[in-house]
């Protein structure tokens, strides 16, 4: 029963045929078509947000599973060309769906955090999440809370790995914010709130002082 808890996965929103394909392929990846389950969790995880941040957990255990079972890496190799070619579209997605584009965002985060090779974060996804933040920094977006508060939840989760492995970039895109926060016309009062706390949260070597976690925490319950 503990066995059970542990990989309760959120995939109540799927009909009852994609679930029982889902839990195979968590459980025995060789019997499944890898790829159709690659685009399945990809199309829900650019509908639902929610999905989304639990995407990753799913896809590396299909991952950690199908590595034991046969060797292979047909779903992985899947689901990079699936978000791939996202991400070749991503400005058309953007224009399309606010909401898809938040969500895809939201998922390649997720599996950067997740996704591992030899324990390191893997190298081809750190310029397309980096460009994808870099798109979130731009005046228009910066515009948008929904943008905001999505880039910042981002940085919280993987600033600190994403930094390790390119520093540049990631100097690059804090100026970006700086000049937003500082420079930009037309920005909510939440919008700047969060800018302000993730410039000091990264400033802070992305840890959140208590007095911080005070300030911010009561004026955005407020």
């Amino acid at each position: 029963m503990g066995e059970t808890g542990k990989e309760e996965y959120k995939i109540q929103s799927f009909d009852a045929e994609t679930q029982k394909l889902l839990k195979t392929a968590l459980k025995d990846p060789s019997n499944v078509d890898l790829e159709k389950v690659a685009n399945i969790i990809v199309d829900q995880s650019l509908k639902d947000c929610v999905f989304s941040k639990e995407a990753g957990r799913i896809c590396y255990t299909i991952i950690q599973a199908e590595s034991k079972q046969v060797g292979q890496s047909i779903f992985r190799r899947s689901l990079l060309n699936r978000l791939q070619q996202e991400y070749k579209d991503r400005e058309e997605l953007r224009t399309r769906s606010l909401q898809a584009w938040i969500c895809y965002v939201t998922f390649i985060c997720n599996i950067f955090d997740y996704l591992r090779v030899n324990n390191m974060p893997m190298m081809a996804l750190v310029n397309p999440v980096y460009d994808c933040l870099f798109r979130l920094a731009q005046p228009d977006s910066l515009r948008k809370e929904e943008e905001v508060d999505c880039l910042v939840l981002q940085l919280h989760r993987i600033g600190e790995q994403l930094e390790k492995m390119n520093s540049q970039r990631m100097d690059e895109l804090f100026s970006l914010l700086r000049d937003g926060f500082l420079l930009q016309e037309g920005l909510s009062s939440l919008s700047q709130l969060l800018l302000l706390e993730i410039i000091e949260f990264r400033a802070a070597d992305w840890k959140m002082t208590d007095a911080a976690q005070k300030y911010y925490y009561s004026e955005v319950t407020d």
